[in-house]
């Protein structure tokens, strides 16, 4: 990504905050860890990691691979929900900040736009991978428990 759209979505960075926040409020929590209250603390840190990352992409033309896709089985992952905000947020100031730049031809709109969800799947896949593997670890070790105990939880 061109170094002065960097800088034009970090100058929004309060702004991306804020809608962030509000499109997290928008939607309803379907567990305690997806609460909005909880997920806010975790804007600011996932915002400099995307930043980071956008700053010290290759400047170099090469093909982009897409991340791992994270699948979550239930649907029930709270960074589903957070990240999906996150990247509406992301993406709306990333639209005003090309708009605001005259000179920028469409591929390179187009090519903003893509490493921009790149970075932002790259992380969310990740984070969203670990989550899951912690509950499904989590659930395995409360059924090997009560498996121990005489429960049968698995059938």
């Amino acid at each position: 990504m061109q170094a002065t759209l960097v800088s034009a979505l970090r100058a929004q960075r309060p702004q991306v905050r804020g809608r962030w926040e509000d499109l997290l409020r928008a939607e309803r929590a379907n567990t305690p860890l997806a609460n909005p209250d909880a997920l806010v603390h975790l804007i600011d840190w996932t915002l400099d990691e995307i930043f980071r990352t956008l700053e010290h992409l290759p400047s170099r033309r090469r093909p982009l691979r897409p991340p791992a896709v994270a699948f979550c089985p239930c649907g029930r992952n709270p960074l589903l929900l957070y990240f999906a905000a996150g990247e509406q947020a992301l993406q709306e100031s990333l639209v005003l900040a090309q708009a605001a730049i005259a000179h920028l031809e469409p591929i390179e709109r187009d090519v903003a736009l893509t490493e921009l969800n790149l970075v932002k799947n790259d992380l969310g896949g990740t984070n969203l991978l670990a989550l899951q593997a912690r509950s499904a670890s989590a659930r395995n070790g409360a059924a090997d428990e009560l498996q121990f105990r005489g429960v049968d939880v698995l059938n």
